[in-house]
């Protein structure tokens, strides 16, 4: 293990306190966990998983209204992950149909001018995306870069790389997607930076997360509608996922990113309400580079 990743190693040992959202004033989160755990939520038992929805009304979670989607894919389900590309971007919807998934959801970050991917991208074997370098850092990583998915059999762990940008390039895994901040790790909460609107301020968030058991999470929180759904800072990302009962979680591209596609369902598959048009309907699927597919 290198040094570095003794250091981040050390820091993910640390719970760290959820610090108030900038323009946000401290408040007591100490029962928001039992309104996760203890929601009804709306299950849907579909073909191998289950999808689950739950609308929090204003103020009741994190003081906001939230609107989460889950697709909770047990350990023991034939349903299999895969990643998917499009040099020229299109939507989640789209990227699904074309490889005839069952589910789908946003996948990792991309140059929304140019449609390439601006983190390590690895499908069958071929790469398709590098991690960027900083302006002023050609070697380390930049801090979304900082956790990885790999697929082994259609099942997804979750990898912390060291610092070196290009550590993913050494794994002989046929696909693996890198994005993050890190969101939990071995059952701990990862300290976030404070020094970025990305991690402190509320915004649509996609995440994936592992429990104990082997089941996969795939979250959806929709943003921008304050009085349906405020979105998520990092911290409180972190919070939710853990509630959820998963101890690995991994960042994903958000925003108007953040959709959650389901064959056959309402809406043309949209489950959740992105908000790329800016209006609170199924319609703002963003144009996005990557996708994580159910098949």
């Amino acid at each position: 293990m290198t040094r570095a990743k003794h250091i981040l190693f050390a820091l993910l040992l640390v719970a760290g306190v959820a610090s108030p959202q900038k323009g946000h004033a401290q408040v007591d989160y100490s029962n928001d966990s039992l309104r996760v755990v203890n929601a009804e939520w709306r299950t849907d038992t579909l073909e191998g998983f289950y999808l689950k929805r739950y609308q929090f009304g204003e103020g009741s979670l994190f003081c906001s209204a939230q609107y989460f989607c889950v697709i909770e894919i047990p350990a023991r389900s034939h349903r299999k992950l895969a990643f998917s590309h499009d040099s020229i971007r299109a939507t989640v919807s789209q990227l699904a149909q074309k490889s005839n998934a069952f589910a789908a959801i946003n996948g990792s970050f991309f140059d929304m001018s140019r449609g390439n991917p601006v983190c390590y991208l690895k499908i069958d074997g071929q790469t398709l995306g590098e991690n960027t370098p900083g302006r002023h850092d050609t070697v380390n990583r930049k801090y979304y870069q900082h956790a990885t998915l790999r697929l082994q059999n259609g099942r997804a762990t979750i990898a912390l790389p060291d610092s070196n940008r290009r550590w993913e390039e050494s794994l002989a895994d046929s696909n693996v997607m890198t994005a993050g901040p890190m969101l939990l790790y071995k059952g701990q909460r990862v300290p976030q930076r404070n020094d970025r609107t990305f991690v402190t301020h509320r915004h649509n968030r996609t995440a994936l997360g592992i429990k104990p058991d082997g089941s996969t999470l795939l979250f959806v929180a929709d943003g921008r509608f304050s009085h349906r759904a405020e979105g998520l800072s990092l911290n409180e990302l972190e919070m939710v996922m853990q509630w959820l009962g998963c101890t690995e979680a991994i960042n994903l591209d958000g925003g108007g990113s953040t959709t959650m596609y389901i064959h056959d369902m309402p809406h043309d598959g949209v489950i959740n309400y992105p908000s790329d048009n800016q209006r609170h309907d199924h319609e703002g699927q963003r144009p996005v580079s990557n996708a994580i597919l159910l098949l």
